[in-house]
């Protein structure tokens, strides 16, 4: 079994004392010694996947809630802010920041919002328009965060959609029926298609009561944007709890509510239970299950990250969302892997290659610079482009999981997955990946001098300089 890429110590050992356990009885019950539990609460030692569902089970918590943990998330992001040319004097050690994640977690995130808002103020032309622009990256990373920091798992809303699913299946066999069916009644709305301003989906007139979405729109994303607009109308008090809950900047609820909104109308549109089973049963085949839930390969794959409910668990996955540009418009990870929070990911990941072999699913096995390995599937799907001369967006949906449940997902069959040679090697980003010998680094590694012979020339000029 491979080890996690987590350092959970001070979580076991706050765990540990909160309950007044001794060290030598959770040993004991881990089925290891207390001078390697001791190892482990120090972050001297990692703990296998096997160990990290054991604690998790002794103590009565989710593994997926257990193993992403704050410090290494945090370490991770700040080793990519420190990667900045900014700091390149500052002669920072992975050390210095490891310690800062672990020891004063709420200074690296004040930390990690100043340089959000630095970055934010130097792409805009004015910082008054840095503070209304609800689309910039402080609003994103902090609802990103605070996706994360909730495990992407939200019960409220989780029994809000199934209350209402089951309205829904009652006055009709058909869900798309159904919904209208349920809008009609509960809020007098009439669901209609109509010919809407290019680049809108839905808009509600309120004073003919009536919700349109363009006539454009494939019948799963259609489906999506009615079930949205349904949650915030009869999920919308649960959704400002949480957003008041989260201690958000100002600008980010907006960002927020289409999150939360969104959550919804997944989980609505795909039911836990059923889906959850449907997951086990295919074994996650996102293909087969999108044509039972009607829903499309992005929408599923979203909905995999969501299930955390207790006792009742899914794989813990991580999505990350791209375009050709290298953008990330979307990152969550329960796997354990880094997602870059600002720069462009490596591109010998397979969410990158996707873009190659389009409209087929790309599976890589995935190995980090420290040796982890996790196993990831990506796919390029297309969106736009419903009307003559329209352009279309090309973006690549990446999903995976830590190598050791690559068993549990269906595109593992036929691959060799305890073959280390078959692993690719990746990184976080070229700034902070420690691969100096790479042939596709786009920038020489931050805080490495670099040493140039000019009478010899590799492949890359930043590769072994």
């Amino acid at each position: 079994m491979q080890p996690t890429n987590v350092q959970i110590g001070g979580r076991i050992k706050r765990l540990r004392r909160q309950r007044k356990i001794s060290q030598a009885a959770l040993a004991e019950a881990l089925g290891i010694s207390p001078s390697y539990l001791n190892l482990i609460e120090h972050n001297r030692r990692r703990m296998t996947v096997a160990l990290l569902f054991k604690a998790a089970s002794y103590f009565g918590v989710e593994p997926g809630e257990f193993a992403e943990s704050e410090e290494p998330r945090l370490a991770g992001d700040l080793m990519e802010l420190f990667g900045d040319d900014l700091f390149a004097d500052c002669d920072l050690t992975n050390q210095d920041i490891g310690d800062l994640a672990t020891s004063n977690p709420a200074v690296g995130r004040a930390v990690m919002r100043l340089y959000d808002r630095y970055r934010s103020l130097n792409s805009v032309s004015s910082p008054a328009k840095a503070q209304i622009e609800t689309g910039d990256s402080v609003t994103t990373d902090a609802v990103s965060d605070f996706l994360q920091e909730k495990a992407n798992y939200f019960p409220d809303l989780e029994v809000a959609a199934e209350r209402i699913r089951r309205d829904i299946d009652s006055a009709s066999d058909s869900f798309e029926h159904g919904l209208r069916t349920y809008l009609h009644n509960v809020f007098g709305l009439q669901w209609k298609l109509a010919s809407l301003p290019p680049g809108m989906t839905r808009k509600v007139d309120a004073d003919h009561g009536e919700i349109l979405t363009t006539d454009l729109l494939p019948a799963e994303t259609a489906a999506f944007t009615v079930s949205q607009h349904l949650g915030r109308l009869a999920a919308g008090n649960a959704i400002q709890q949480l957003i008041a809950e989260a201690s958000l900047p100002e600008e980010a609820e907006p960002v927020a509510r289409n999150a939360l909104s969104a959550y919804f109308a997944a989980a609505l549109m795909m039911p836990y239970e059923p889906f959850l089973q449907a997951c086990k049963e295919t074994r996650y085949d996102i293909e087969r299950i999108s044509r039972r839930f009607r829903a499309s390969f992005e929408q599923v794959c979203h909905r995999m990250t969501t299930l955390q409910r207790p006792g009742r668990t899914g794989v813990p996955l991580h999505l990350v969302r791209t375009d050709i540009a290298g953008n990330i418009s979307k990152r969550f990870s329960l796997s354990g892997i880094h997602i870059p929070r600002h720069s462009g990911a490596c591109p010998r990941w397979n969410v990158y290659g996707a873009f190659l072999n389009p409209d087929r699913i790309n599976v890589q096995i995935s190995q980090m610079p420290d040796g982890q390995r996790f196993f990831c599937i990506a796919k390029a799907v297309t969106k736009g482009g419903y009307r003559h001369n329209e352009p279309k967006r090309h973006l690549s949906i990446g999903l995976g999981c830590h190598i050791s449940f690559a068993g549990e997902l269906v595109y593992s069959d036929g691959v060799d997955v305890a073959n280390m040679d078959l692993a690719v090697a990746i990184g976080v980003g070229c700034r902070i990946c420690s691969r100096t010998g790479c042939a596709q680094r786009a920038h020489p590694v931050a805080g490495h001098r670099m040493t140039i012979n000019e009478s010899e020339r590799s492949e890359n000029f930043y590769a072994n300089t």
